[in-house]
């Protein structure tokens, strides 16, 4: 199998995880939510680590679905200038666009390490009584897989510029 085919399929299997994560997260925090809801309501009763379990659900919906929208590149971008600047102008400040936001997320994922330790030295918990860096384990990871889809970009866009739109090798 070729290289080319390998990445094409470890693509697609990982935008299917993060669908199914998105699609399951979703699902159970809607659960968790209304069966909260029902508990207090009906029963006048609920779970006391209900509430934090939805909280962490959002958590982790909020950073699986910035990892998909930074794959698909459909994060927030401010486009003013590819109004009024040449493509070749236009495509260089996007490759200097994305390889500052993958430095800025790369230091955010550190920084989000150095507080999972902090989480881990000090034994946080959550949900009763599980260790918190399990429930934020998500932060550094999400923050480090965007820097690396930033950084890709960069240099899918630089070899575009470089050797024009077509910059896959031959097959």
């Amino acid at each position: 199998m070729k290289a080319k085919q390998v990445l094409v399929r470890l693509e697609k299997t990982g935008a299917a995880l993060e669908t199914a994560m998105l699609v399951s997260m979703l699902t159970g925090m809607m659960l968790v939510a209304v069966g909260q809801i029902v508990m207090r309501e009906v029963f006048g009763t609920g779970f006391g680590w209900a509430d934090e379990l939805v909280r962490l659900m959002v958590l982790w919906l909020a950073f699986v679905g910035s990892i998909a929208a930074a794959r698909e590149n459909r994060h927030i971008r401010i486009d003013a200038l590819s109004h009024v600047l040449p493509d070749i102008a236009v495509n260089i400040v996007r490759v200097l666009v994305d390889l500052f936001a993958a430095a800025v997320c790369a230091v955010v994922a550190f920084q989000a390490w150095r507080y999972l330790q902090i989480e881990i030295e000090y034994e946080v918990t959550v949900l009763v009584d599980t260790p918190a860096w399990i429930a934020h384990i998500i932060m550094p990871t999400a923050f480090a897989l965007i820097a690396y889809r930033f950084l890709i970009d960069a240099l899918k866009q630089t070899g575009d510029i470089l050797f024009g739109n077509n910059s896959e090798a031959p097959e």
